[in-house]
């Protein structure tokens, strides 16, 4: 059963097609927008309620949002609406997540690198914070002040291996984040660091990302909950009230269908770890890609058709610059594409091998190789979905192109098909706003150094 506002809510695919349907008859998609990214909102609003589903009648949760997935004040806002806390890692998170109208109560600040400022400023609003290594545990004490609202916890690496992709695993022996446990002498300086500060009431772990497997994510947040248990032991007190168990539930881009789903997340921590949900522990979760990738698309016009060593090649205006990861890890990051035609229709026809380019100026600005799809020509577009989480919302600006626009937009189901409305989310950058972020204001500084 949909959980959209709309009892009649059309599909999610149903909703990408109309979308873009509209985008092309209204002029958001076309010569004066060759690219743009879209977000359903009744998409993620589904997927907020699918999460909290997840987790129903379990005391003591809150579920934030990983704002690195989708740093778009709008879009941030309305996750606060549906009743999301949020994850910042950096001051401009911080910043933007306040902006979206998030109680500071309701932030976890998890940077790897916390500046002297960073802390201040985070104990001083009480958002709550993760130290990265005992180094950071010691700094917070210097800084932390005796009435401080802030919940602070440590992270932990619990080492319990990587997943398919390594650079999004983040419990190999080797990680950069938190406090390895398995090296000799660590788990020791844990219970240390907790027993001299009894302030210090979190534990905080999170296993990787996409290519981890929900047994490997289980596992990690099994040791960090048996890490805890045994340091409320040993202090004879319960001082870790808390355990924030991260995100990283994969995202499946091969078709439409959501899996695994956060209902089958939960099933396996409470095989994995049944005492996780007793009440005992606080819970934080941090998801991000899982909320938000498959309710987002980037559309865009193909300006040049060509064919090269037997290879058609469509070039648009989708590449490096805002599916980075894509182009520069295509076996790890592959995308599906959506050929339409110059009316914003799903094209039909017999299928033709290709290629679809980006308009970067590098030879490997490619989206998609050797893809079977209906013959594209010079005026049709191309979607590229799955693409809501860190694609369109942290553009690469490469070649100096400009940040694409996004909307959102909202789709219901009338007499003679959906409906759709939209909202800008983020406008196009105007190439002015390139200059200024260029120097401008100090054009001639290299020329004239002030004696």
């Amino acid at each position: 059963m949909s959980l959209s506002p709309f009892p009649c809510a059309p599909s999610s695919s149903v909703r990408v097609a109309a979308a873009v349907r509209h985008a092309v008859a209204t002029g958001l998609l076309g010569e004066s927008g060759p690219v743009a990214g879209f977000v359903d909102t009744d998409g993620v609003r589904d997927s907020v309620a699918a999460l909290h589903e997840a987790f129903a009648g379990v005391p003591g949760v809150l579920h934030t949002f990983a704002a690195k997935a989708a740093s778009l004040v709008p879009v941030l806002r309305l996750l606060a609406e549906c009743g999301m806390g949020c994850e910042v890692a950096s001051p401009g998170e911080l910043r933007i997540a306040l902006d979206a109208g998030f109680a500071p109560s309701r932030i976890v600040l998890d940077s790897p690198a916390k500046t002297r400022e960073e802390i201040r400023r985070a104990l001083a609003l009480g958002v709550a914070l993760n130290a990265d290594n005992l180094d950071e545990v010691d700094r917070i004490a210097s800084l932390r002040p005796s009435n401080a609202a802030s919940v602070v916890g440590l992270r932990v690496n619990p080492q319990v291996g990587g997943g398919s992709i390594g650079a999004m695993s983040t419990a190999t022996a080797t990680s950069k984040f938190g406090v390895a446990l398995r090296d000799p002498g660590a788990r020791e300086l844990v219970v240390e660091a907790f027993a001299a500060h009894p302030w210090l009431t979190r534990l905080h772990a999170h296993v990787g990302s996409q290519g981890c497997s929900l047994e490997l994510i289980a596992a990690g947040i099994g040791e960090t909950y048996r890490l805890a248990e045994e340091i409320n032991t040993v202090l004879g007190r319960r001082q870790i009230t808390g355990l924030d168990i991260g995100g990283g539930l994969p995202v499946n881009f091969a078709d439409d269908e959501v899996r695994p789903t956060f209902a089958a997340y939960a099933a396996a921590l409470r095989a994995a770890v049944p005492g996780l949900f007793d009440g005992r522990y606080e819970l934080v979760t941090e998801f991000g890609r899982s909320l938000l990738a498959k309710n987002g698309f980037i559309g865009a016009l193909v300006e040049y058709t060509k064919d090269a060593g037997g290879r058609r090649i469509a070039l648009t205006h989708a590449g490096a610059q805002t599916a980075t990861r894509t182009v520069f890890m295509p076996d790890a990051w592959p995308l599906r594409v959506g050929a339409f035609g110059s009316d914003g229709r799903p094209k039909a026809g017999p299928s033709l091998v290709q290629d679809i380019a980006g308009p970067c100026c590098f030879a490997g600005d490619v989206v998609a190789h050797a893809r079977e799809l209906p013959e594209l020509r010079e005026g049709d577009y191309v979607v590229l979905y799955d693409t809501g989480a860190y694609y369109f919302s942290t553009p690469w600006a490469y070649n100096s192109l400009p940040r694409p626009a996004v909307y959102g937009f909202r789709t219901e189901a009338g007499p003679d098909g959906p409906s759709v409305r939209f909202a800008a989310v983020r406008d196009a950058q105007s190439l002015d706003s390139i200059s200024a972020e260029s120097g401008l204001a100090h054009a001639d500084a290299l020329l004239h150094f002030p004696s």
